[in-house]
């Protein structure tokens, strides 16, 4: 093999951090996956983690700059027993056995650590194929009215980056519902697929009415002429406003039945209930007055 300093382009002064962004650089250029055409692509790169491996680690580095180790990192001949041969020198020197085997250094940690994100390529370890990570989800709220939530809508939703998406809400959904949408998180640092964008819905609270079950509760005024007289009202639903006949001697407080008004349900639509509240003028009314007096002196004392 070529001297590990030729290959990896720096002098023998070089420092192990110039050593170090000299193998990362070469790494870059020379990865087999950036050179799918050319056969000679893996031998290359061997040949530069081989190079690493021994100036990676300042043992080796310093056996092979004394000649104890080749450029392959095997041992060279020192003399015999008196000069060194098959002696205690000899074995010392063999170390790990070769420039993978028993040292503490791996050139494939470094090569993975920088490879991790980038290359979306080859396991350094195994030189298998790696899927790349996917990126990031995103996580959004955003709020529909309960008439919406009920019959289905499309919102517009803004991510981060300044991105928008319309989102299409389906009818009967349930406050903190969470809707995926696929790939349209986070692009990946690695060239993997997009995360997701995770939308949770909140439903606001319609002070019109109280959910009781699948059946709901509104309370509505009336006039002191209509409680007595009979007459109608106009009631809030779900579906827009309807008129509700109020029977004449109504009291505040009497609850009358919208039947199917309530929310939807698999077993049929609840009822809405319009519970009645008497109003009396806000500006005094001397007939009413008056009228008030004559009843009330009706009444047996």
């Amino acid at each position: 093999m070529r001297d590990p300093y030729t290959i990896l382009g720096v002098d023998k002064s070089a420092s192990e951090d110039d050593i170090k962004k000299a193998y990362r650089k070469h790494a870059k250029v020379l990865h087999p996956d950036r050179n799918v055409t050319d056969p000679k692509a893996k031998d290359k790169f061997a040949e530069l983690n081989s190079a690493y491996e021994i100036l990676g680690d300042a043992k080796k580095r310093k056996q092979f700059d004394s000649g104890e180790i080749d450029a392959e990192g095997k041992p060279r001949f020192q003399g015999f027993p008196g000069g060194g041969a098959g002696g205690p020198g000899f074995g010392g020197a063999r170390g790990g056995g070769g420039p993978f085997g028993g040292s503490s250094f791996d050139a494939s940690d470094i090569f993975a650590e920088f490879f991790r994100g980038g290359m979306g390529g080859a396991d350094a370890r195994t030189g298998r194929r790696r899927t790349p990570a996917p990126g990031a989800d995103l996580k959004v709220v955003t709020t529909v009215s309960l008439a919406d939530s009920i019959k289905g809508t499309t919102a517009r939703v803004s991510l981060p980056g300044g991105r928008t998406l319309e989102v299409s809400i389906p009818a009967g959904v349930t406050d903190g519902k969470v809707i995926r949408l696929k790939r349209q998180g986070q692009p990946s640092a690695e060239g993997g697929i997009p995360g997701d964008a995770l939308i949770t819905i909140r439903v606001t609270q319609d002070n019109r009415f109280t959910i009781d079950g699948k059946n709901m509760r509104t309370r509505v005024p009336i006039p002191l002429e209509d409680a007595v007289l009979g007459g109608t009202v106009r009631v809030p639903t779900l579906d827009g406003v309807v008129e509700l006949s109020i029977p004449p001697y109504s009291n505040s407080g009497q609850t009358l039945r919208l039947k199917g008004k309530g929310l939807p349900a698999a077993e049929g639509a609840g009822d809405l209930f319009a519970t009645l509240e008497l109003t009396i003028p806000k500006e005094p009314d001397l007939e009413l007055e008056m009228l008030m007096k004559r009843w009330r002196d009706r009444k047996p004392r």
